[in-house]
């Protein structure tokens, strides 16, 4: 889960975690959350916005009939505490996250889309280990519902894109552990990703270590070959030409 010191907020403010596994809390309070009423909060924190109430119950409680699904939505919403519920604002027809309440995907998808845009130089604190750390994370790991899925997968690639991405900007900067932090986070995410391995590949070539490029494309043709029954593109081979035979 997304460390709280890592989010902005005064006391009283609410912050929805997403990564890492569900949490809602009230400054620095974890509050005691049922699971209907997570998924609740989680939808509409990932939608943003006010959204209709017949389609958060249409989503929430796809398999169940229209008055039942409102009636597990109205359920959702009295099974939260006092202190939870203040984080929503509902009306008639429609739910949403109460203004100024922060919520940590939306900041991570904004780190990742600065990393991935070449004209933006990112802060100084966007270019360490906090960040790999919020990039590692997966969005609502363990939930199965398919909205959760869709949102998990779109996460997925854009975090992975943004490792990638980290791990050149710290490598043309010579931070070369924090370089093979990042690429090594992005392997870990996906093991037989490429362009996760090219990443690495190419931060062990820039720091000059040819011996650590040879061994890393190897273990990864190995696990290609296993798993797949795929070898490495010519572009990935292309790498280490010369450095070994192929």
């Amino acid at each position: 889960m997304t460390t709280i010191e890592s989010l902005p907020g005064a006391d009283g403010a609410f912050i929805v975690v997403l990564l890492g596994g569900f949490g809602l809390f009230c400054g620095s309070a974890l509050l005691s959350v049922p699971r209907a009423s997570q998924r609740l909060v989680a939808f509409l924190a990932l939608r943003g916005g006010m959204v209709r109430r017949a389609a958060v119950a249409g989503t929430l409680w796809p398999d169940a009939s229209e008055d039942h699904a409102y009636v597990n939505l109205r359920q959702a919403l009295a099974r939260l505490q006092r202190t939870a519920r203040k984080a929503l604002v509902t009306s008639k027809l429609e739910l949403g996250l109460a203004e100024g309440v922060t919520v940590d995907i939306h900041r991570a998808r904004t780190l990742a889309r600065r990393l991935l845009d070449p004209p933006v130089a990112p802060e100084q604190s966007e270019l360490g280990t906090a960040a790999v750390g919020v990039l590692s994370a997966e969005l609502l790991p363990d939930w199965d519902d398919d909205w959760v899925l869709l949102e998990a997968e779109d996460w997925r690639q854009l975090r992975l894109h943004a490792l990638e991405g980290l791990a050149g900007r710290l490598a043309v900067a010579g931070r070369w552990g924090e370089a093979v932090g990042a690429a090594c986070a992005a392997v870990r995410a996906d093991p037989l990703r490429e362009s996760a391995r090219a990443s690495l590949i190419q931060v062990h070539l820039a720091e000059g270590n040819q011996s650590e490029a040879v061994r890393e494309f190897a273990r990864y043709q190995a696990l290609l070959r296993v798993d797949l029954g795929l070898e490495p593109t010519l572009r990935l081979r292309q790498l280490i030409e010369g450095l070994r035979g192929s």
